[in-house]
């Protein structure tokens, strides 16, 4: 069977070191802790009583860099060790979200550059999704034309917030514009909780994916469902990871508490539920659990719900025994496996 892993991250040399820099400014940005363990591990001595579990954590991040900025050796060993035939690549979080506008611009483009050169090494083995900077959505809706018309990517990548705003926000309609415009999709990916609601997300270090990512990116797909932005650009194909940021699972409240001239649905022109489908399409990136993967099949179809790894931030094996053994049909499996990412992404068989 065919498997087209729609999640899978990667980064080049300078958009690395850039991050590294700007991890060695500091500041209160939450991503800043995730981004300082995987870019800078840790060289002070730890208490006894942590060595083992910092000493741990530090391997981890010391080998998960080389794997992002590997597209040629290791990620391809790992694809055919576990007979996954096509990485969908995307620029890692927070990709260029984190920079001044210009060095942001650039960044961008540089790297949908390097990712189409790759894609031309190995058309069979990745496709592609474009990063931009929000930071200036002019720039951004240029650089997203180009992306698909010159480089021919297949889709955009963008992690969530920009500068605290979201994509609801007015500055960014020259983006979704061009989403739209382009028939292509826009996967929002997760990122730490904006500065506004970091606060009960520190102490236990739930800002990244234990639970911060999915709260932050519902909370974003809910401000476009209930900011009119899905009745404003209804064409717009938006794509979520880690079986939909559990929002289908709160479908049913969703739609009493939010269906149109309710007090959260005053801007919305259908219930939260007939947008996915319509719009939302989402992953099973980072989960893989059989019970909740037929509940979303159930609720929102099959014909909405891609498989993904999240590598390398996941193990490959797991991902592709869940999607090889979980209790599917035979047309279920291959629509998740492959057949809706080669509809949604207009990938070439």
């Amino acid at each position: 069977m065919r498997k087209i892993a729609t999640e899978e991250a990667f980064t080049i040399p300078e958009i690395a070191e850039a991050i590294r820099t700007r991890v060695r400014q500091g500041g209160p940005n939450l991503d800043l802790l995730l981004l300082k363990q995987l870019y800078e591990p840790s060289s002070t001595t730890p208490a006894a009583s942590e060595s083992n579990q910092v000493s741990n954590r530090d391997r981890a991040a010391k080998d998960m860099l080389p794997r992002l900025l590997d597209l040629d050796k290791v990620r391809l060993e790992n694809m055919d060790t576990n007979g996954v035939d096509m990485h969908i690549l995307s620029l890692v979080m927070p990709g260029v979200q984190l920079f001044e506008r210009a060095q942001a611009t650039e960044l961008a483009s540089l790297a949908n550059d390097r990712l189409s050169e790759t894609i031309r090494r190995y058309p069979k083995r990745f496709a592609g999704l474009a990063s931009f900077a929000p930071q200036d959505p002019n720039a951004a809706a240029k650089e997203m034309e180009r992306a698909i018309k010159k480089l021919k990517l297949h889709g955009f990548i963008v992690n969530s917030h920009t500068a605290n705003a979201y994509l609801d926000d007015a500055q960014f309609s020259p983006i979704l514009e061009a989403a739209e415009a382009l028939g292509a999709p826009l996967y929002i990916h997760p990122r730490a909780p904006s500065d506004g609601m970091a606060a009960p997300f520190q102490d236990y270090r739930l800002e990244g994916a234990v639970w911060g990512y999915g709260v932050e990116t519902a909370t974003h797909i809910l401000r476009l469902i209930f900011g009119g932005i899905f009745d404003r650009f209804p064409k717009l194909q938006v794509v979520i990871g880690h079986m939909g940021e559990a929002l289908p699972f709160w479908l049913g409240r969703l739609d009493f508490m939010g269906a149109p001239g309710a007090r959260a649905g005053r801007k919305n022109q259908l219930k939260p539920s007939e947008y996915f489908g319509r719009n939302i399409t989402i992953t099973t990136s980072g989960v893989e659990d059989p019970l909740a993967l037929r509940y979303c099949i159930d609720k929102i179809g099959v014909s909405n719900i891609m498989w993904a790894i999240d590598y390398p931030f996941q193990p490959t094996a797991p991902a592709v025994a869940f999607i090889k053994t979980a209790a599917l049909s035979e047309t279920e499996r291959a629509k998740i496996a492959y057949g809706n990412a080669e509809r949604i992404f207009k990938i070439k068989t």
